[in-house]
């Protein structure tokens, strides 16, 4: 900084170590061993965004409240596909909608947890029921009895069972597979990226239109880089087809991570761990001896396995209750959710 200084010069005050990005707060967080690392506190935005809320409800649509304890984003059992009650009137879809922004930042700006009911009820911005707007003050009171979270950015490189892997000799199929280095990319230095991804789907879980549902969240080393719930852009007819479709999802970000990776000079740590709780797709992409039967899977399946032969990406199988990408496809509730949250998020349920 000191050398930019000479060149640009800069204002006195704004010299000095990152606070504040975005609505969200940067401050170093000291591990038990001494370590120490970035964090990421949405803390203050979900505060300010809650405080808000609960002014413009009290004063403007006295048909509705935050209910007084929320444990989980959406009430046990609620699903905004089953939302028959009437249409709100222009006023407050509007506001819906400016809640939906809100709710929709927060997930950008680490509040990994809401994901997937924001995502939902995002799909019914464009004719939203009163029900909706009641969920989302619900996830609004979940969020003021839950508003203490850090996403902390761990430098530190796991400890992965390399036997969990199969690693395997590709035959013709795939012969002359392997990853596309960046012929202009800078000479890697420093120390090197291992990157994970868990993946999920929800096979059929809109009710509407039977889609599926996509969730993975991706490390690098121990830092958590990318998240997504999303919904599917085409039906599947099986649970393997909708897995498959989120592997290929998948894969195809990671393989944009990994090309800003080495364009940044930043070395990659072999290839990407993948962790799956379907036990077909994790032999369908780690078998070459394995065949595909469906047809209309044929592009994600022969994407992900080209993906493994050439030395990107190994799968795993993981059980459901410890793959993270789960809470980005369905609405868990209970110890489930805890437990998985907890793996994510620092501080969370320090108070609750």
């Amino acid at each position: 900084m000191d050398r930019i200084n000479k060149h640009l010069p800069l204002k006195p005050d704004s010299v000095g170590p990152p606070t504040f990005y975005l609505g969200a707060k940067l401050k170093k967080h000291t591990f038990k061993s001494g370590r120490q690392a970035w964090g990421l506190s949405a803390t203050k935005y979900v505060q300010e965004a809650v405080k808000n809320c609960q002014t413009y409800v009290s004063s403007n649509l006295p048909d509705y409240f935050l209910v007084k304890k929320a444990e989980n984003p959406f009430p046990v059992e609620y699903s905004p596909d089953d939302d028959v009650s009437p249409l709100l009137d222009p006023g407050e879809a509007n506001y819906f909608m400016q809640l939906i922004g809100i709710l929709r930042w927060m997930c950008e700006i680490g509040r990994l947890d809401i994901c997937t009911e924001t995502s939902m009820l995002s799909s019914y911005s464009a004719m939203p029921r009163e029900g909706h707007l009641k969920a989302a003050l619900h996830v609004f009171a979940y969020l003021r009895d839950h508003a203490n979270t850090r996403l902390i950015f761990d430098p530190y490189k796991p400890e992965i069972p390399e036997d969990m892997f199969m690693e395997c000799t590709w035959g013709p199929e795939y012969s002359g597979a392997e990853e596309m280095i960046p012929p202009d990319a800078p000479k890697p230095l420093g120390k090197s990226v291992l990157l994970r991804m868990f993946v999920d789907s929800d096979h059929a879980g809109d009710k509407v239109s039977r889609r599926s549902r996509t969730g993975y969240v991706i490390w690098a080393n121990s830092s958590i880089v990318d998240w997504l719930s999303k919904k599917q852009a085409t039906i599947e007819a099986s649970v393997f087809g909708a897995e498959f479709c989120a592997m290929r999802h998948g894969v195809e970000t990671l393989r944009g991570i990994r090309y800003k990776l080495r364009m940044m000079g930043i070395p990659v740590d072999g290839a990407t761990r993948i962790f799956c709780d379907n036990m077909s797709v994790v032999d369908n992409s780690s078998k070459p001896e394995s065949t595909l039967k469906k047809k209309s899977n044929s592009i994600c399946y022969h994407l992900v396995r080209e993906a493994v032969a050439m030395g990107e990406a190994l799968v795993a199988h993981i059980p459901t209750k410890k793959n993270f990408a789960d809470l980005f496809t369905k609405c868990l509730s209970g110890v489930t959710r805890r437990s998985l949250v907890s793996g994510l998020l620092f501080d969370i349920y320090d108070f609750g």
